[in-house]
C-alpha cells in the first residue's frame, strides 16, 4: 500500500439502515467453507429518475425487507440470548467501565491512546463476549443456510455480514451507544456532533479468504465510527487512515502526519470520525470478524446541510486557515 492512499478517487460511502432507503441494503451472505451461491444485488442500481417503475420497485423491497426481519424473529433461535440485552459487567473491560462511572474527561482519557491525530484507541470486549458474538453470528450464518433466508448486506461497501438490529440487537446496540460511545465522543470529536448522537447503524463483517478479502478507500455516513475486532486468527487486515476530509477537500493528498496504519487486536476498539478516509489492506490469511457502530446526530446533520466553507475538523481547511 502505497503511503498515499489516494491516487483514485475516494468513494463516499453510505449506508441504507431503513427499508426507504435509496440504496437497500441486499446481496446473500454465505458461511465460510460453504459453497459460494452469491449473486451481485443489482437492486443495488437506483431505477432512472422518472421511471414509472421506480414507485413499485421501492414497495418491493420495502416488502422485502419487512418479510426478512419478521422471518427472522420468528424462527431464529439465539445461542446466547444474554448478548441481546447486553450484561456491561461482564462483557466489557474493567478499564472502560471505571473510565465512564467516573464520569470525568482525565478519566477516560487515561485509558485511550491517540497514536494519530482522530484515532482513538482503547481495549473495549472481555474475550468472552468477543467469542460468544463470534459464536452467534456463526449460528445466524448457519440457520439462514439451512433455511435458505439470503442475509442482506449491511450496506453497499460490505458484501458479507449482517446488521445486528436486524438480528434483533437493538438493545445491546442501543445502550452501547448512549452509556459508552456518547460520553467518548463528546469529549473527543464535539466539532462534527459527537455530543449529540442519537441514532445508529451498527453491523458485523467477516474477512477472509472465502469471504472478502479487503476493503477499499472510503469515508462512512456517520459522524463517528467505532470499529472493534472480535477476532478471530488472522493475518494482514490492517486499517489505514489518511486523514479528515470535508466534501470539497475528498481527494486531495495526504500530509505524511496524516498517514497512519494500524494493526487490529481482538476486544480492542478504535473510534474515529466519519470524515476520516480509510479503508482496509487485505486480510492475508486466517478468518476476520469486525463489529461497527456508525454513530449519526440529527442536529448535526441539519446544522450542516449547507457546509462551512472552511470546517474547523477538516485537515486541509484547517492548513488553509493557519
Amino acid at each position: 500500500m502505497p503511503l498515499n492512499s489516494t491516487n483514485k478517487k475516494i468513494k463516499i460511502e453510505y449506508e441504507e439502515e431503513n427499508a426507504s432507503s435509496s440504496n437497500p441494503r441486499g446481496g446473500p451472505v454465505i458461511p465460510p467453507m460453504m459453497p459460494n451461491v452469491f449473486e451481485d444485488n443489482k437492486d443495488d442500481v437506483k431505477p432512472p429518475v422518472g421511471n414509472s417503475s421506480s414507485a413499485d420497485a421501492e414497495s418491493e423491497r420495502v416488502k422485502s425487507i419487512r418479510e426478512y426481519k419478521q422471518r427472522i424473529r420468528s424462527s431464529y433461535q439465539p445461542m446466547h440470548r444474554e448478548l441481546f440485552e447486553m450484561n456491561f459487567t461482564g462483557f466489557l473491560v474493567p478499564s472502560l467501565l471505571e473510565a465512564i462511572n467516573e464520569s470525568t474527561e482525565n478519566g477516560v482519557r487515561r485509558i485511550i491512546s491517540e497514536p494519530t491525530p482522530g484515532l482513538i484507541i482503547f481495549d473495549m470486549f472481555k474475550p468472552e463476549f468477543c467469542q460468544m458474538l463470534l459464536e452467534e453470528f456463526g449460528n445466524f450464518k448457519k440457520w439462514a443456510w439451512e433455511t435458505k433466508t439470503i442475509i442482506m448486506r449491511p450496506n453497499t461497501m460490505y458484501r458479507y455480514g449482517v446488521v445486528l438490529a436486524d438480528l434483533g440487537m437493538e438493545t445491546m446496540i442501543g445502550k452501547l451507544m448512549k452509556d459508552f460511545i456518547l460520553p467518548m465522543s463528546t469529549i473527543f470529536f464535539p466539532e462534527v456532533g459527537g455530543d449529540t448522537i442519537d441514532s445508529y447503524h451498527g453491523f458485523i463483517v467477516e474477512y477472509g479468504a472465502d469471504t472478502a478479502h479487503h476493503l477499499d478507500f472510503h469515508v462512512d455516513d456517520s459522524e463517528v465510527t467505532l470499529n472493534v475486532c472480535l477476532g478471530e486468527k488472522f493475518y494482514g487486515g490492517e486499517l489505514f487512515l489518511r486523514g479528515v476530509r470535508c466534501v470539497k477537500h475528498l481527494n486531495v493528498d495526504s500530509e505524511l502526519k496524516e498517514i497512519f496504519d494500524y494493526s487490529q487486536v481482538p476486544g480492542r476498539a478504535v473510534l474515529h470520525r466519519g470524515r476520516h478516509r480509510h479503508g482496509a489492506l487485505s486480510t492475508t490469511s486466517g478468518h476476520r470478524v469486525n463489529m461497527l457502530l456508525w454513530c449519526k446526530s440529527s442536529i448535526f446533520r441539519e446544522m450542516s446541510k449547507e457546509e462551512q466553507n472552511s470546517p474547523s475538523w477538516c485537515g486541509v481547511c484547517r492548513r488553509e486557515e493557519n
